[in-house]
């Protein structure tokens, strides 16, 4: 999954079904108007400062991995089911990597997604990132109604309650923070697809395991 970032602002709708729509980046301000009503903010100059890095292992831990990844992209889906459960256990859960994961908003429901993650705080939110791979090809399905209606009950299902979930599902001045904090991320890392990691600052795309374990090793 490819995207152009070429600006630095986009347009977030509050929509009817209590959810969030992001505009594609465009050269252009853009706003999405899909349901009468509609109200748009803008992400420029907004300050990120609140959004929580969400990390895995020791923070004293010799070798830094930061993943972009989108909860839409299948690509994203087979790392997490598949090379990831190997590095946590032989890098991570051992102190030799500390795992920074940073969301990718490539359209609307990878926002979605993303709000009702962090809906749990730190303690919940990679249990809840797990379960949006999982079951990411059973909530992507239907109308952006069904979509969210499927991620309201995934939350559910990871133990927030009705009242969390409609709390985080409306909070439009968090929605915009975590596009502009998005936008500041991957314009600086220069990131364009997804998966994206940069492992002690250097930028690689996706890769198996093997391949992983010989940069990982060649660090330590």
């Amino acid at each position: 999954m490819n995207m152009k970032l070429l600006a630095v602002s986009a347009v977030v709708a509050i929509l009817g079904v209590g959810g969030y729509f992001l505009t594609a980046p465009s050269t252009q301000q853009t706003t999405v108007d899909l349901l009468p009503g509609a109200a748009h903010a803008q992400t420029a100059n907004v300050d990120t400062s609140s959004v929580v890095e969400m990390a895995l292992g020791a923070e004293d831990a010799p070798v830094t991995v930061i993943e972009y990844a989108s909860y839409t992209c299948p690509h994203c889906r087979r790392f997490h089911e598949g090379p990831f459960n190997d590095i946590k256990a032989n890098y991570i859960d051992t102190g030799k990597v500390r795992f920074v994961y940073r969301e990718v908003y490539f359209d609307r429901f990878g926002l979605w997604g993303s709000i009702i993650a962090r809906c749990g705080g730190e303690e919940r939110f990679f249990g809840i990132t797990d379960m949006l791979y999982k079951q990411q090809q059973a909530w992507t399905q239907g109308s952006p109604a069904e979509i969210a209606g499927n991620l309201r009950r995934l939350g559910l299902s990871a133990g927030l309650t009705s009242d969390q979930v409609e709390a985080c599902f409306t909070d439009a001045e968090k929605a915009q923070t975590l596009v502009a904090w998005y936008e500041e991320n991957a314009t600086a890392d220069d990131v364009r697809s997804t998966p994206t990691f940069l492992i002690n600052g250097t930028k690689y795309s996706n890769m198996s395991y093997e391949d992983f374990q010989k940069v990982l090793d060649d660090l330590l």
